[in-house]
């Protein structure tokens, strides 16, 4: 068994206010976890995006949540859960006046290959390749290796 206290983990903000991941504390070796405090205007992702190898589960603790997907907008609220399936495209946004606090939850814990809904304006395919590191996140086209720095 491995316990953690969400207080005492490491906050690690991209385009969220708070960003915990719990994964490697709790030594989770199928799925990834990880902890958001979402402020007015804050993200989950940044973007529009999808994991190909990954599907995806939300748990609004706090707020609500709205989801833009290629389908439209879905409103996710407190003590709700929303799933998002591999390949499947996924912004979470807060858009109200309140706090969110959520859980995501990803399996298998390597969601492969992220892409971004994003065209490429060099070559027109349909989305860029996501690559995370140490200094951030850069999209790079498939098709024609454009990249955009984010």
């Amino acid at each position: 068994m491995e316990k953690v206290s969400i207080d005492g983990l490491d906050n690690e903000p991209r385009v969220a206010d708070v960003q915990k991941h719990a994964s490697s504390p709790l030594n989770l070796s199928d799925m990834a976890m990880n902890y958001y405090e979402l402020e007015p205007g804050d993200s989950f992702s940044g973007g529009l995006h999808t994991h190909m190898n990954q599907e995806e589960v939300f748990y609004v603790i706090e707020g609500t949540a709205t989801f833009e997907t290629m389908d439209g907008e879905v409103e996710v609220g407190a003590d709700e859960v929303v799933r998002f399936a591999p390949g499947e495209y996924q912004e979470g946004k807060n858009e109200s006046d309140d706090r969110i606090k959520a859980l995501a939850l990803g399996a298998p814990q390597d969601a492969g290959e992220t892409r971004s809904a994003l065209p490429c304006e060099e070559c027109g395919a349909d989305y860029h390749v996501a690559v995370v590191d140490e200094s951030g996140v850069t999209l790079e086209c498939p098709d024609c290796g454009n990249v955009i720095e984010m």
